[in-house]
C-alpha cells in the first residue's frame, strides 16, 4: 500500500499530513462507503482539530453525515463505530512524536479496515476518482456528547470488577497527555483502585514526555510507583490503544513479558494466538506449553486484525493476539487494541500475586531495537538490498521473510524491516543475554549504516 502502512497513514502535520491531504482521504472514504454516516474522533495533538475539520469537510463533500466524537481514545471511536454500525476515521499519530499526525480508518464493525478495503480507498484517492455531490446532498455535521463516558461504561461492563476491587490496588497511571487522560483515570477509580497520576493533563504539546510508552520516556512513572507504594504502573501512548506496565518496585515490565502473562491466562489447547513476525520467544513458549498454535503476520495492527478475522471465518478460536509493544487484542471483547482494557485485564492477574510475580515466568530474554533512518526512497531501497544480502549470508540461522528479514538462531533472533509509519529501517533482536541481543542488533544495523553512509 502506498498511502496506508502497517497502522494507518502518518507524517509530520502540515507538511506531509496536511488539511488538503486529509480532505482528499476523507472524500475517497466517502466515495467508497456504503453507510450514510461516519464517526470522526481525534487524540489530543495540537493539529488534531485542524485535520478533523478537513476530514469532516471531505466526508460532507462526498455526501456523508458526520458524528464528531471530539477527543477520544482510538478504542473509544472503535467501540462507538461497532455499537452504532457506522465506519469511522480517527485523527491520530498514536505513539509518534508531537509534530506527527495521521488518519486511521475503521469499519462499521469497529475493526480497523483490512488491507483490501484500504486498497479500495487508495485506488480512489490516487486515481483522483472521489465523488462530489450537489450542494443539497452534502452531509450534515453533529457533535456527539458523552462518547467518552459511554466508552468507560462499556469497559466497566467487560472486566471482573469484583476481582479487581478485592485486590485493593494502588495504580500509578501515566496517560502521557494523550486521549487516555480523559478516560483511564475515571475507569480505574471506578474499578475500585486508588489512582495516582503523572502527565494526566490532556496536552497536544506532550510537555511531560513523548507519546511512545517506552522506558526512556517513563522515568516519572517509575518514580511515582515507588513514591506512592503502588502495586503497578500503567502507561498509554497518545491514543491510548496500548498499555505498558511497571512492577511494584518501579521497574519496567517488558511488553513481551506482560503479553505472555496475559496470553497464558487466556490460551488453551487447540486455540490460536496471532502475533507479528517480531514475536518474542516468550509467546512462542506459552503456546508450546499449552498446546496452542501461533500464527505470524507482517508487523502492524491492520495485518494482525485481518488475520484474526480470517481465522474466525475458518472456525478457529483466537482468544488473544497482538504485539509486545503493549498493543494486546482480546477478540472476545473487541478486535481492537485497547490500552485501558488491557490494563484492567492485567489488574485481574494481580488479585493473588504481585506484578513482578505475574511476569516472573517470562523473564530471561533481553530485547534491543535500533532505528536506521533514511532520507528518500532510493536510500530505503538500498538499505533493504543490503538487509537481504546480509540475511542470506547468515548460514547458521533460519531465515523468515514474512515481513522484512528475520534470522532465527535457536537461542536468539534478529529482524530488520522498514517501518510502516516512519522513514526508518527497524532492527529488532532478542536473546537470553543483553550482550548477545545487542551484538545481533548492532551487527545488522552497522551493515545497513555502512550502505547508507
Amino acid at each position: 500500500m502506498q498511502v496506508f502502512g502497517s497502522s494507518g497513514t502518518r507524517g509530520v502535520a502540515n507538511e506531509e499530513v496536511t488539511p488538503a491531504f486529509a480532505l482528499r482521504v476523507a472524500k475517497a472514504v466517502g466515495t467508497v462507503r456504503e453507510e450514510s454516516r461516519l464517526a470522526v474522533g481525534r487524540d489530543t495533538r495540537r493539529t488534531g482539530r485542524m485535520l478533523t475539520n478537513a476530514v469532516a469537510s471531505g466526508l460532507a463533500a462526498a455526501g456523508a453525515d458526520i458524528d464528531r466524537l471530539g477527543v477520544v481514545p482510538t478504542p473509544a471511536l472503535q467501540a462507538y463505530a461497532a455499537d452504532e454500525g457506522v465506519p469511522g476515521i480517527m485523527v491520530t499519530a498514536s505513539h509518534n512524536p508531537p509534530e506527527y499526525n495521521g488518519l486511521k480508518l475503521v469499519g462499521a464493525d469497529g475493526v480497523e479496515l483490512p488491507v483490501d478495503a484500504l486498497e479500495r480507498v487508495e485506488a480512489v484517492l490516487l486515481g483522483e476518482q472521489s465523488a462530489a455531490v450537489s450542494w443539497d446532498e452534502t452531509g450534515a455535521d453533529r457533535s456527539i456528547e458523552g462518547a467518552r463516558r459511554r466508552y468507560v461504561e462499556s469497559l466497566l461492563g467487560a472486566v471482573d470488577r469484583e476481582r479487581i476491587a478485592d485486590a485493593d490496588l494502588t495504580v500509578a497511571l501515566d496517560p502521557g497527555h494523550g486521549a487516555g487522560a480523559l478516560t483511564s483515570p475515571d475507569f480505574y477509580r471506578e474499578l475500585g483502585c486508588r489512582v495516582v497520576t503523572v502527565n494526566a493533563q490532556p496536552d497536544g504539546q506532550f510537555p511531560g514526555r513523548d507519546p511512545e510508552p517506552v522506558p526512556e520516556n517513563l522515568a516519572d512513572l517509575g518514580r511515582l510507583v515507588r513514591a506512592s507504594d503502588a502495586g503497578v504502573g500503567i502507561a498509554h501512548d497518545g491514543d491510548a490503544d496500548r498499555a505498558i506496565f511497571y512492577d511494584e518496585t518501579g521497574e519496567p515490565i517488558d511488553g513481551s513479558a506482560s503479553f505472555a502473562a496475559l496470553a497464558a491466562a487466556e490460551l488453551d489447547a487447540g486455540d490460536v494466538a496471532v502475533s507479528a513476525v517480531n514475536v518474542s520467544q516468550r509467546l512462542v513458549d506459552v503456546c508450546e506449553d499449552v498446546g496452542a498454535d501461533l500464527e505470524l503476520t507482517p508487523i502492524g495492527s491492520t495485518r494482525i486484525m485481518t488475520r484474526i478475522q480470517q481465522l474466525h471465518e475458518a472456525g478457529a478460536r483466537v482468544p488473544v493476539a497482538g504485539e509486545g509493544n503493549g498493543g494486546v487484542i482480546f477478540p472476545r471483547y473487541r478486535i481492537a487494541r485497547d490500552g485501558a482494557y488491557t490494563g484492567a485485564r492485567f489488574l485481574e492477574l494481580l488479585a493473588d500475586r504481585s506484578a513482578s510475580e505475574a511476569v516472573a515466568p517470562y523473564d530471561g530474554y533481553e530485547n534491543v531495537r535500533v532505528n536506521v533512518p533514511y532520507e528518500d526512497e532510493a536510500e530505503r531501497e538500498a538499505l533493504l538490498a543490503v538487509a537481504e544480502a546480509y540475511a542470506e549470508r547468515a548460514a547458521d540461522a533460519e531465515l523468515t521473510t514474512i515481513d522484512g528479514y528475520r534470522l532465527d538462531y535457536g537461542d536468539a533472533w534478529v529482524l530488520a524491516r522498514p517501518s510502516g509509519t516512519e522513514p526508518v529501517v527497524r532492527v529488532y533482536a532478542e536473546a537470553r543475554g543483553a550482550s548477545r541481543a545487542r551484538d545481533l542488533a548492532d551487527g545488522f544495523a552497522e551493515a545497513l549504516r555502512a550502505a547508507r553512509d
